[in-house]
């Protein structure tokens, strides 16, 4: 398959009638006639802008001229040289030619002539001859860069095989015989759906047993994240959670879980049979999940939660695995190191879930807070799993995921043992699409391109940061939105990583007495705190803007955020985020600002909202705000929300009989006002945050039965702003909603 890389003429007389200009563009004809385009511009203009499209070029083609290189013109070598250092800043690999009419390589200084791939005499050889060099090395570059399993999959997709195995559309044939697959067709195009095939394609080998070319791929990626076995997994993070744990973990066995992590994990618990004891997390009144204190962490600590759960019977046992959620949504990162040293050899198996971490291991910057990497320190007892959402901060597809292990000194991951566990997990027609990209997101971050585009985004944030304390600071007394971080964002020192430690008690963060060094904030996730409710969870009188409203605003002008919070919302700066997009979403946001202020009618800012849900019509932006602040007011749900994660959770039964009971069908569907005592069957997961609250065989207490009864009454009061709470079912009876929660039967 050809990709379009040209190749790029820098030259200033590339556009002049002289004997230069007319020279360059013969040899610029010489590579068009080859095959390649080429792209011929006059200067490097702006260095740093134009030295990134080296993701967009097959090779360049630098010029020096005579009367360059004259004492007297020390700066058209100064340009050459910081051109090319910046193209080797982010590229080791694409060619660089220089070319000149008589000077040679004894005029060039050599930190700038050891990083070329040739010098061209214009006159001395055919313009042919120097266009198929040029091109030679500009294939062989290319052809470099293509990860193994992306390679053969662009290779069978081009070679015009016909397909007589599923999938039924058979290289995206069946959609040509229907308008609507004619537009399917169009849309996605030919060559996704020549890409689209099963596994008895021989040559592009197996997923599920790690042959051919889809290994080499998982070989390449362990080699780039520096691990010791890599397996690519095409649905989610969720189903690398389970694979770790069904490898793992087996009925009865005790494992010791972050309360708040993500319920993928609690569903292995469900299906394996574990029993769990829980690390209870921080919280503060944002909403905001801190972290689990390190006292949590110590061995006397998780042995006390041993002996104080009674359906375990030996007291002795040894846990199986650890699951810890590193980093949590908004950004707080443990330091991995400290939890090995902890906890080597007396629980089996560590396992981060670093969905939102895969960066950390491309950039110093992260140091030993990120669980696997290079010149890192080996359990000697203790396997080390992370499992790491490649869709989420790189640049895999949805669902693209990664499974990272890495072996104790003392124990060798059973390969074949591990197998078992993915087999059962993973489907036996994988979607390639989602593998290549897998493949083409760890190839992209191979050294050094990985560690420029990680800074990029470590850099975007702060200028965002930044952007946004700029705004704040000229509106003065007014008000404005806030991001979550250290109070200090000066330009000294902000980039280093000291700036962006938890340490105790310090107001911004407000999760109390943190031990030194244990946790830090990762600066690319940004937390945008509106006006509304401080950290100590007391409400203003004034200029209550809730969340929900605010991103509901954003999204009918083009900006969706990751995440939104009661005063808060969450979004990302991954390697795709451009200066352009969070200016755009700075401007969006003044621009909520100038509506809220006039107060200007519903039906004018968010025309899509009121067509559906058009009882808010007459009201105003800041009407609406004021109206909704009260509630939340009146409810003091911020404090309501904080103490029911922090409440006492109590196990009734084993998570996996209780949700037994569902299949069973030994269940009550329990109203609201009902549920105190009884023992929920199901996960109990609100949304926001998306945590689940209670799991199965825990019972119902009296300050969650009271969230519950906050969250009916506001979505009667609210429609369109309703709290989703999933495992809580809702009934339209006689006109009026009734609320159930399945629950185990007495």
């Amino acid at each position: 398959m050809k990709f379009n890389f040209p190749v790029v003429i820098i030259d200033e007389d590339f556009r002049t009638d002289n004997s230069s200009g007319l020279g360059i563009r013969v040899l610029a004809k010489a590579i068009e006639d080859e095959g390649c385009e080429v792209i011929g511009v006059t200067s490097y203009g702006d260095v740093a802008s134009f030295s990134q499209q080296q993701s967009r070029a097959s090779a360049f083609i630098l010029s020096i001229d005579d009367e360059e290189i004259v004492e007297e013109k020390p700066e058209a070598i100064n340009a050459l040289r910081d051109f090319v250092k910046a193209i080797r800043y982010r590229n080791d690999d694409i060619p660089l030619f220089l070319h000149g009419e008589t000077r040679t390589s004894r005029h060039i200084p050599n930190d700038v002539l050891r990083e070329l791939h040739g010098f061209i005499h214009m006159y001395e050889d055919t313009p042919e001859f120097i266009a198929r060099m040029i091109l030679r090395e500009a294939k062989s570059y290319l052809e470099s860069r293509t990860p193994p399993f992306f390679k053969a999959l662009t290779q069978y997709a081009a070679d015009g095989s016909y397909s007589w195995h599923c999938p039924g559309h058979s290289g995206g044939v069946a959609f040509l015989k229907s308008p609507v697959g004619q537009m399917f067709h169009q849309f996605f195009g030919e060559n996704m759906l020549r890409a689209d095939v099963c596994n008895a394609v021989d040559e592009l080998g197996q997923l599920l047993d790690h042959t051919g070319p889809i290994a080499a791929s998982e070989r390449n990626a362990a080699r780039i994240y520096n691990c010791d076995h890599l397996y690519f997994v095409t649905n989610g993070t969720s189903t690398s959670n389970k694979i770790v744990w069904n490898s793992t973990v087996a009925p009865g066995d005790v494992v010791v879980v972050d309360r708040n992590c993500h319920k993928s994990v609690l569903h292995a618990i469900i299906m394996t049979g574990a029993i769990p004891v829980f690390l209870m997390p921080t919280r503060n009144h944002f909403g905001i999940i801190g972290p689990i204190p390190k006292s949590e962490f110590s061995w006397e600590s998780i042995q006390q939660k041993i002996q104080d759960n009674p359906f375990i019977e030996d007291k002795n046992i040894k846990p199986r695995v650890l699951t810890i959620t590193q980093s949590t949504y908004d950004g707080v990162l443990y330091n991995v190191e400290d939890i090995k040293e902890m906890l080597d050899g007396k629980i089996d198996t560590l396992h981060f879930d670093e969905a939102w971490l895969p960066h950390a291991t491309f950039h110093d910057f992260y140091g030993d807070y990120h669980a696997i990497g290079a010149d890192r320190t080996r359990c000697k007892e203790s396997m080390v799993f992370s499992t790491q959402s490649t869709h989420k901060l790189l640049a895999g597809l949805s669902q693209a995921s990664q499974i990272l292990v890495e072996n104790a000194e003392n124990i060798q991951l059973d390969r074949d043992v591990f197998n078992e566990a993915y087999l059962m997990h993973t489907s036996t027609s994988p979607q390639y699409a989602i593998v290549a990209s897998i493949d083409v997101a760890a190839a992209m971050m191979e050294a050094p391109e990985g560690q420029v585009l990680v800074e990029e985004s470590i850099m975007e944030a702060l200028d965002f940061r930044r952007a946004m304390r700029k705004v704040e600071k000229e509106w003065g007394d007014d008000w404005w939105f806030k991001v979550w971080g250290p109070d200090d964002l000066s330009e000294e020192g902000i980039e280093e990583r000291d700036a962006w430690m938890l340490k105790a008690n310090e107001d911004w963060h407000d999760f109390g007495d943190l031990a030194e060094n244990f946790n830090m904030l990762d600066p690319i996730k940004a937390t945008i705190i509106t006006p509304g409710l401080n950290i100590k969870g007391n409400f203003t009188k004034e200029n209550g803007i809730p969340a929900a409203i605010v991103t509901k605003y954003l999204a009918e002008h083009g900006v969706v955020v990751e995440k939104t919070g009661l005063y808060s919302f969450f979004i990302m700066f991954t390697i795709g985020i451009t200066k352009g997009r969070w200016n755009t979403m700075v401007a969006a946001l003044q621009q909520f600002k100038d509506e809220y202020d006039k107060n200007q009618p519903l039906w004018k800012v968010l025309p899509e909202f009121i067509k559906k849900n058009p009882r808010y019509e007459m009201l105003g932006l800041r009407d609406l705000c004021t109206q909704i602040h009260e509630v939340y007011k009146a409810g003091d749900v911020a404090r309501l929300t904080t103490d029911m994660y922090l409440s006492n959770m109590v196990p009734a039964m084993r998570p996996t009989d209780a949700f037994a009971k569902m299949a069973h069908r030994a269940i009550d569907r329990v109203s609201i006002d009902d549920l105190e005592g009884r023992t929920t069957a199901v996960l109990l997961t609100p949304y926001p945050p998306g945590i689940p609250l209670l799991i199965p065989g825990e019972q119902f207490n009296t300050i969650i039965i009271d969230y519950l009864k906050f969250a009916r009454n506001f979505n009667e009061c609210f429609p369109g702003f309703e709290t989703d709470v999933h495992g809580l079912v809702k009934k339209v009876v006689d006109g009026k909603s009734i609320y159930y929660v399945d629950c185990v039967r007495d």
